[in-house]
């Protein structure tokens, strides 16, 4: 049985945009971790638009695979929306925040559109 994919992407210019629902699994990171490499060859810099709805966090490989991503463009944010519903999100957010260049800021989910504007915007 194939495994429901639990990550929606969409992309627009130099800005990735996760809606991640559960829990994320290697799957998920074999998506994501393309597109967002291609963004980097393409632009230099991004922006990383990362909502969580129902989120139950990472599998431990796919925590992984997050955590070397985020190291090695660790310099290629330019900025990353964390976007949800939950008080351990928020303090992952402020958790991530001296391990970028990046303007990381978080968003309680009611104003996720507001997160989705601020990531456009220069």
């Amino acid at each position: 049985m194939e495994k429901e994919i639990m990550v929606r992407i969409e992309e627009h210019e130099n800005i990735l945009y996760t809606i991640a629902e559960e829990k994320l699994e290697d799957e998920d990171y074999n998506r994501i971790i393309p597109l967002l490499e291609a963004k980097i060859k393409t632009y230099g810099l991004v922006r990383w638009y990362f909502e969580m709805k129902n989120f139950k966090g990472w599998s431990l490989s796919a925590l992984w695979k997050d955590l070397k991503v985020d190291f090695k463009n660790r310099n290629k944010y330019e900025k990353v929306a964390m976007v949800g519903d939950k008080e351990w999100e928020e303090k992952l957010t402020d958790l991530m925040k001296p391990f970028t260049d990046a303007d990381v800021k978080y968003f309680p989910l009611s104003e996720a559109e507001k997160a989705r504007n601020w990531i456009k915007n220069p």
